[in-house]
């Protein structure tokens, strides 16, 4: 009898990291072994995990659950690394360091309240390789709004009809009423007014993306990555905006549709927002 060739049942293993997954985690066991499952759900291409950890106690990391992802992740073949990096100097510092972990072509900043559905990272991956753009995003969608459509908060929907343009973007530039796109449950409204078929998406214009972005690396890193981290108090919020806008302003960006980024919709770890970095810092 002829035995199945192991690289059939693992068809991710000895393949070359096209992507580096950059999880930063405080506090969030539960919410952190469900983002790992949706990881470890993805059909492809081929990925590693980063995870930084910045708890006040044990790290999120630190359970069976989340134990058990990462051993099915490396028995996939796909890398999964848990860091603890203490002490905290911010958001932005522990974006900055997760970054500079990176090799892949391609990072994907991940919260760890998300939930990807199993096409996520190979549509964002297509999406990205086909725009030619400096980053693309899901946005997360809260599915306990299904039943609240807000057409009004839809309004400012528009395609990219080619590549994404560069440009500059601020919270009092036209653009910033795009914000309403991503609230509560309108990325999943939108994408069921689309009726698209199945493999089938759509690249739009965003004011940013919350939660689940994927970059070219070098366009972010020639962006300044969040380098910027050490002119800010520790207490900060929207480090993601200002370094997605520097990077939509040099190379363009996109939001697809439909989104397979879910949100646990679990209490925010974020309660000081008294800096906000597109306000303190330029584009």
């Amino acid at each position: 009898m002829s035995r199945p060739d192991p690289a059939d049942r693992h068809p991710h293993r000895d393949r070359t990291t096209e992507i580096d997954v950059l999880v930063p985690t405080r506090g969030r066991p539960v919410e952190l072994a469900t983002t790992l499952a949706g990881l470890a759900g993805q059909r492809g291409p081929a990925f590693r995990v980063v995870v930084s950890d910045q708890s006040d106690g044990q790290p999120s990391y630190a359970t069976p659950a989340a134990e058990t992802m990462a051993r099915v992740l490396r028995h996939q073949g796909r890398p999964v690394e848990f860091l603890r990096h203490l002490p905290r100097r911010g958001l932005a510092e522990q974006r900055h360091f997760l970054l500079g972990r990176a090799r892949a072509e391609h990072v994907l900043f991940l919260d760890d309240d998300v939930w990807l559905e199993p096409d996520a990272l190979a549509t964002m991956h297509r999406a990205i390789g086909e725009l030619g753009c400096g980053l693309v995003g899901m946005a997360v969608q809260g599915l306990s709004y299904l039943d609240d459509v807000r057409p009004h908060e839809l309004v400012p929907y528009e395609e990219w009809t080619g590549r994404p343009e560069p440009e500059v973007l601020s919270v009092d530039s036209p653009a910033w009423q795009r914000m309403t796109l991503h609230n509560a449950a309108n990325p999943t409204h939108l994408a069921e007014r689309l009726n698209l078929a199945p493999g089938e998406w759509r690249a739009y214009k965003i004011a940013w993306v919350g939660g689940c972005v994927l970059y070219d690396r070098q366009a972010l890193v020639r962006a300044g990555g969040f380098g910027f981290w050490a002119e800010l108090p520790e207490e900060h919020a929207g480090e993601d905006v200002l370094a997605q806008w520097r990077v939509m302003a040099k190379y363009g960006g996109a939001g697809i549709l439909p989104s397979g980024a879910v949100h646990l919709e679990a209490p925010t770890t974020v309660v000081n927002r008294e800096t906000e970095v597109t306000r303190v810092l330029p584009v």
